[in-house]
């Protein structure tokens, strides 16, 4: 297959106008929050760790609209139906589905100390050209689009890190997936060209130019279009894992452990629990390793952190599925600098840094291998670090 892009619509231009057809009048506001890659540090973030995303391009939009009672009113391109609650009624089990996402968010501005007692209900309307299931956190991007409109509509007041913990708890408490911070921070915090490096312990953040253009790079998406849950049964049994390690350790969570405490790791826990314990406290140290090597001698040394991450979550998270390892292989197999699963695992996308002379030729061998294996067909684009969210109109 040829290089595609996720990018057949605008999503702003979409939001507006089926804002128009379901409510009949224009909306009020556009603001629009992209979908991340993770470049590395993978399930660190749920256990106080560091990771290194940046904000892409594809953007999840929502317009928004005043109304003159307590209604919340939502709608979307990719569902048939108008979903609508009372606000005085939302509760984390008052919604389900789709829905959750938006409407978990307007539940959780009120669990951060937004006072919504007086707030007049709105309509909204989302549009999207982030890839659902691909491990690009569209779902976060939902999120952080509606956590920004209704914080600036309402006047709530609210800076971006509290929006990211807004959006975190909506997705655990509302969607019920127990994931951690990185990807509201990263789509709340992105900009052009570089990534966000998060100290999940303190909130932290630093962006951290990439450089991928200026050194002739590109960073290629394989979306291996198997597609994964977060609320489902994988992601939360690793992340008990992880919790149990800890405890059995004597430490509050993983990031209290450095490479030399694995040795005492290995004699007190059973072998599943150790390699999970192993991937976390090496893959922080990746984390901390990629970004000191960017700054030092720039992204063309990365690639092995981007490798060995691939390796542990293989092996050691068992986190990958054999779609992802073809991704991978095949990519490190023609030229890539480096090459990894993104994501929560268990499907979804994989990464490759390059240079950009091999972008086609990556993109043809990886289809042609999914091909071979009788895999479905694999959605391929690059990506670029991109501006966080925003207003648009």
């Amino acid at each position: 297959m040829s290089e595609t892009t996720t990018g057949s619509i605008d999503p702003v231009a979409q939001a507006q106008h089926g804002f128009a057809e379901w409510f009949g009048r224009r909306p009020a506001g556009v603001w629009s929050s992209p979908g991340r890659v993770n470049l590395i540090g993978e399930h660190t973030d749920y256990n106080d760790g560091f990771v290194f995303p940046f904000a892409i391009e594809q953007r999840t939009a929502v317009a928004l609209g005043d109304r003159d009672d307590r209604m919340l009113r939502v709608a979307t391109s990719f569902a048939p139906d108008v979903v609508e609650i009372d606000l005085d009624l939302l509760t984390p089990e008052s919604v389900d589905g789709w829905s959750a996402y938006p409407l978990g968010v307007a539940w959780a501005l009120g669990e951060y100390g937004a006072d919504l007692s007086s707030v007049r209900g709105v309509d909204l309307y989302l549009a999207s050209d982030v890839p659902v299931g691909a491990g690009l956190s569209s779902s976060a991007a939902i999120e952080c689009a509606v956590a920004l409109a209704l914080d600036e509509h309402w006047g709530l007041g609210l800076d971006r890190p509290t929006l990211a913990k807004v959006g975190q708890l909506a997705e655990n408490r509302v969607v019920g997936a127990p994931t951690g911070i990185m990807d509201q921070s990263a789509s709340l915090l992105g900009e052009a060209d570089a990534g966000v490096f998060l100290d999940c312990r303190s909130l932290d953040a630093e962006v951290i130019p990439l450089g991928f253009a200026a050194a002739g790079l590109s960073l290629l998406v394989i979306d291996t279009r198997v597609s994964h849950a977060h609320a489902t049964g994988g992601y939360a049994a690793r992340r008990t894992s992880c919790e149990a390690g800890a405890a059995a350790l004597g430490v509050e969570s993983l990031r209290e452990l450095h490479e030399g405490d694995l040795a005492r790791a290995a004699e007190l826990l059973d072998d599943e629990t150790f390699r999970r314990v192993r991937h976390v406290v090496t893959e922080n140290q990746r984390v901390l390793d990629t970004v000191r090597t960017l700054h030092e001698q720039g992204p063309g040394a990365i690639g092995p952190f981007l490798d060995a991450s691939h390796v542990s979550m293989r092996d050691d998270f068992e986190i990958s599925v054999p779609e992802l390892d073809l991704a991978v292989a095949t990519a490190q197999a023609n030229g890539a600098i480096g090459a990894r699963m993104t994501g929560g695992g268990f499907g979804g996308s994989a990464i490759a840094l390059m240079i950009d002379a091999l972008v086609p030729i990556v993109t043809r061998e990886v289809a042609a291998a999914f091909a071979e294996r009788g895999y479905r067909e694999p959605s391929i684009f690059t990506v670029r670090a991109s501006q966080g969210t925003r207003r648009d109109v």
